[in-house]
């Protein structure tokens, strides 16, 4: 069995999102995770994942909406997650490339999703956009300051050193349709070198298709492609990988057993 432990399910038109979640089963995806993004959307995830018994979620604050409401508090956005289906805070994190946001507000969201992560005893799921600096910065100090959070570094498509850091200090990294690109040999490089035990896969659907549907629009039951390059890329057949990857999002997402 595999798992997409990311994905944005709402963003289907809603006629089609039993249909997605059908193929993805189909093609061997146990489970999906579909991700927050803003504090009012929380009711919207809570909703899927209460529609269809392989479906799973996160609340938070992406940093490209972070300005577009009032920031809520590390107790309510911890306060979300307390339904039985949430089990992750995010995806929250620093963009410096869509730059939509000003990055002291980015940075205080990111801080409370860190804070909410830390009360709920949940996972935070990352994203990390040209601001791999201020990323681990952030980590580390809230992790020195505040005390131990799980994390996992979602998409990754950032420098090796943000990968390595962040699996010292207790991180995890997922991989998406990038790591098929042709153009993605330094991130096929990382996923080649990272530990066994902190490797996901995800696709981030519906954007980035891995190949050979790039170009198109993803979904969950894609992940099998992603995951068939970083079998190679590991050395390993197909069934060992979607054991590795399914054993560490268990291990990682713990509220899922």
């Amino acid at each position: 069995m595999l798992v997409d432990s990311h994905c944005h399910l709402d963003y289907f038109v809603e006629a089609e999102i039993e249909q997605v979640v059908a193929r993805a089963k189909a093609a061997g995806v146990g489970r999906m995770v579909t991700i927050g993004v803003r504090h009012s959307q929380s009711a919207q995830v809570k909703a899927l994942t209460e529609r269809f018994p392989e479906v799973w979620g996160t609340v938070g604050v992406h940093p490209l909406h972070c300005h577009e409401e009032e920031l809520p508090t590390p107790e309510a956005i911890a306060a979300e997650a307390e339904h039985p289906r949430i089990i992750g805070i995010g995806e929250s994190g620093l963009d410096y490339f869509y730059d939509k946001a000003p990055r002291d507000l980015q940075a205080e969201s990111f801080r409370r999703n860190i804070r909410a992560a830390r009360l709920a005893g949940l996972p935070l799921a990352i994203h990390a956009r040209q601001a791999d600096d201020d990323i681990l910065a952030i980590l580390k100090q809230e992790r020195e300051e505040g005390g131990w959070f799980d994390f996992l570094l979602h998409c990754f498509s950032s420098g090796r050193e943000l990968a390595e850091e962040s699996v010292k200090i207790g991180g995890y990294v997922s991989f998406s349709g990038i790591l098929t690109f042709p153009k993605s040999q330094d991130i096929r490089d990382v996923a080649r070198d990272l530990p066994a035990d902190r490797l996901l896969v995800e696709t981030d659907s519906p954007y980035l298709a891995p190949v050979p549907f790039r170009g198109k629009r993803c979904e969950p039951g894609m992940v099998t492609h992603t995951a068939k390059v970083l079998a190679e890329v590991r050395g390993l057949e197909r069934e060992a990988l979607e054991d590795l990857t399914t054993g560490n999002f268990m291990r990682l997402f713990r509220k899922v057993a």
